[in-house]
């Protein structure tokens, strides 16, 4: 029986337009540099990765744009929603990250906040090129012809 303490309830927040708008060339798990009651914020799933994503300052990479709703129980030390939240990834990480950053057509999105079993709030970044109007549509039609076979396979 699990007591009070452990994370049975898997906190996972997805942003779903990731892979809609860019193909994914690599994923890394970086950890977060966060305040107490931003970790609180993420337990009751009160954050969005919509609109966010990672660039590099002063050779350390920041995620941008992460929204992290504030505590309902906090008091006056409650955080900016909005502040720019500090990666941890290895040395060599963050330098193939930066040297491809600086080729044309290459960016660093953000695709999944979760809570691991250990309690640590983990960010699953990915390196990605933006897709042309044509692969989204053909995506597309991947996806209806599959939904189309399936529906014949179940009459």
């Amino acid at each position: 029986m699990p007591n009070k303490y452990s994370m049975s309830n898997k906190i996972s927040i997805a942003n779903k337009q990731v892979y809609r708008e860019y193909e994914i060339l690599e994923k890394f798990t970086a950890g977060i540099v966060l305040y107490g009651t931003e970790i609180k914020s993420i337990r009751q799933g009160k954050a969005s990765l919509s609109d966010s994503w990672c660039t590099f300052l002063n050779g350390e990479l920041y995620a941008r744009g992460l929204q992290i709703s504030e505590y309902s129980f906090g008091t006056y030390n409650n955080h900016i929603p909005k502040r720019d939240r500090k990666l941890l990834l290895t040395r060599n990480e963050l330098r193939k990250l930066e040297r491809k950053v600086k080729e044309k057509g290459f960016t660093i999105v953000t695709i999944e906040l979760f809570v691991t079993d250990g309690g640590l709030a983990k960010l699953e970044i990915g390196l990605a090129r933006g897709k042309a109007i044509h692969d989204k549509r053909e995506d597309l039609k991947k996806k209806d012809t599959a939904r189309e076979i399936e529906r014949h396979m179940k009459k």
